[in-house]
């Protein structure tokens, strides 16, 4: 009876769950979409062919139904590398991709285009560094042109057939952004990102099908999209974190796209003024040094211990009286908490691993999440002997309430993602500042991306240190880099001042102005080696339960478990900084080690329901 069958893995998408083997009379391609019956489950489940296989022992289940939708060659193999990784399912990786369209073929137009771009000598050179290595970083200071190097790069490519993508922090995809490359690439142009509504999603993936969008400018989800032909990735914002999933799998979009670029022979340009440590380390790079603080940029520094202190009230409202506008920045949307030496700005430090400690309020101490030390919160600061450690706590809210107050006949709003919830209120808001409408913006790293603000003549920059002290060895990385981000955005035409609230004046101020960015990169190499990333691998496993005893006991088996292995480092554990959340009492096993296989063998052996693994953890 079953001579003419045929027998199938297939792994179903968005599940945990491993291959299963399926049957069918039709001979089906590998790599095809399916519906298929689970038992116990009313509707049908979407799974996806992986390989044919030999009959087995068992009874098999017929596949319900064959999908016009195909994952090519390609996908298979980035989504396989992906689940080994990242240490997710097949399924779980292939649910990131969208399938091709088997009854849709491209209906394939070769159209021209000219930028009319003429670009600087400086340009040209860096143009052809990243042509000539293929996959390369452009390091370009702010304002030093290196959205011209993408267009002509991707105009190049499109001009010889090929498709590309280009990826930016989400709260980079900005109308301005929109309107320069619509301009070049009109409708052959799409933008992908999350607030891009589901049927228009539906009408990009129809124009790629066809082969009408051959360019596309999207967040870091863009890399999973079915384009035909390939040949060109940008990254822009490099450094940008907000390349890393926070959900299964926990994949980072800059590596997989070095991966991708590398294995298929793609070119690759990652690009940004504040390049990451580990681009700086793994690329070929091109610096394009124009200055970056123009010469009417002042720079100036208040450590006073109120956040909205008489230096920066005064500036502010001078800046008003002359009809300009300001920028008020905060690291984080939340609320966020940190304990400074109110005295010289310091941090309380763990004696072993060099990173600053956490405050946990529920047992009134301060904790290192790399080895576990933990101390009570000391009298006085450990730095400087004198000063009294206080746990600071400041947001948007806050201030916007504070400003609302002091200039009640001043417009005021707030930009941060509890606020712009839409594409059409962040429009709104950019359009309503860049038409003066709006005296003060209040926001947070969603401002300090590749916004034009002509009027703005003043940005504010609080709660810096408290990016600066952060638990974790990225911490200088990040404040300085933000810092330069922000900076950026004053004073685009004329004069402008930004005036940063620190007790680190020492630290930025080298950087700053004295120095470079490359030469911080440099000497924070020195810093990590046989400690960090890029020189060893770090993961992190957090477990999480309702029953804080269960969770515990689960825990402490895999700490017993995981030291046991010669290859891989038990760095640290115990409560994460958040003990509970969504009512659930949560932990964390924070693992290295130089050797990459060996840490993603160890994190596959941990099969735990409460378990949640970050591969490459970026805390």
């Amino acid at each position: 009876m079953n001579e003419n069958k045929n027998f199938y893995e297939v792994s179903l998408l968005k599940s945990p769950l491993a291959s299963l083997t399926y049957q069918s009379k039709e001979d089906i391609e590998v790599g095809s979409k399916v519906l298929v019956q689970l038992r116990g489950r009313k509707s049908l489940s979407e799974a996806v062919i992986v390989k044919k296989v030999e009959k087995p022992a068992f009874k098999c289940v017929e596949i319900s139904e064959i999908l016009a939708f195909y994952y090519d060659k390609k996908m298979l193999e980035i989504a396989k590398f992906t689940s080994q990784y990242y240490v997710s399912s097949l399924g779980e990786a292939l649910s990131i991709f969208h399938p091709y369209n088997k009854e849709k073929k491209e209906e394939f137009e070769l159209k021209t285009f000219d930028s009319q771009i003429k670009l600087s000598k400086e340009q040209e050179k860096a143009y052809f560094f990243c042509e000539e290595k293929k996959q390369a970083l452009l390091f370009a200071n702010t304002g030093s042109g290196k959205t011209e190097i993408y267009i002509k790069t991707i105009e190049k490519i499109l001009n010889s057939g090929g498709d590309a993508l280009l990826l930016m922090p989400e709260i980079s995809l900005t109308p301005q952004m929109q309107k320069r490359l619509e301009k070049v690439f009109g409708n052959t142009l799409a933008i992908w990102h999350s607030k891009v509504t589901k049927k228009k999603k539906q009408e990009i993936l129809e124009g790629i099908y066809k082969g009408e969008i051959k360019l596309i400018a999207g967040a870091r989800s863009a890399l999973f999209l079915p384009l035909n032909n390939l040949k060109l990735i940008v990254v822009d914002e490099e450094h940008d974190e907000s390349y890393k999933s926070d959900s299964k799998p926990r994949y980072h979009a800059k590596d997989l796209a070095i991966y991708i670029s590398k294995k298929y022979d793609l070119r690759l340009i990652l690009g940004s003024a504040t390049a990451s440590i580990s681009s700086f380390q793994k690329l070929p790079f091109v610096r394009l040094k124009e200055t970056f603080f123009d010469t009417s940029k002042k720079i100036l520094f208040d450590d006073s211990s109120t956040d909205l202190s008489a230096m920066i009230l005064n500036k502010i409202t001078q800046t008003l009286k002359n009809e300009n506008q300001v920028i008020i920045f905060l690291p984080t949307r939340a609320n966020f908490k940190y304990q400074i030496c109110t005295s010289c700005g310091k941090s309380v430090e763990c004696p072993y691993c060099s990173v600053s400690m956490s405050l946990h309020k529920n047992t009134m101490a301060l904790k290192c999440h790399y080895c576990g030390w933990s101390s009570k919160i000391p009298e006085f600061c450990p730095s400087c002997k004198t000063g009294i450690i206080h746990n600071l706590r400041v947001g948007t809210a806050e201030i916007e309430t504070q400003l609302k107050e002091l200039f009640p006949n001043k417009t005021i709003k707030r930009f941060d993602r509890d606020e712009i919830k839409t594409d059409t209120k962040l429009k709104a808001v950019l359009n309503d500042f860049n038409k003066n409408k709006i005296d003060i913006l209040v926001g947070t790293q969603m401002l300090s991306k590749g916004h034009d603000y002509h009027n703005v003549k003043l940005a504010v920059v609080l709660g810096i240190d408290s990016v600066l002290n952060m638990n974790s060895y990225k911490s200088r990385e990040r404040a300085l880099s933000l810092l330069i981000q922000i900076a950026g955005r004053s004073g685009r035409k004329g004069a402008g001042e930004v005036i940063v609230k620190t007790q680190n004046e020492e630290f930025f101020n080298y950087y700053l102005q004295e120095s470079d960015y490359e030469e911080f990169l440099e000497s924070e190499l020195e810093f990590r080696e046989d400690l960090y990333p890029p020189y060893l691998k770090m993961a992190k496993v957090i477990f999480s339960h309702a029953n804080g005893l269960k969770v515990k006991e689960e825990l402490d088996k895999y700490i017993y478990l995981l030291k046991q292995n010669k290859n891989i480092e038990v760095v640290g554990f115990g409560e994460c900084a958040i003990f509970k959340m969504a009512n659930k009492y949560r932990y964390e096993i924070i693992l290295r080690s130089t050797d990459a296989k060996a840490l993603i063998v160890a994190l596959h052996g941990i099969d735990s329901a409460m378990a949640s693994i970050d591969m490459d953890t970026i805390y």
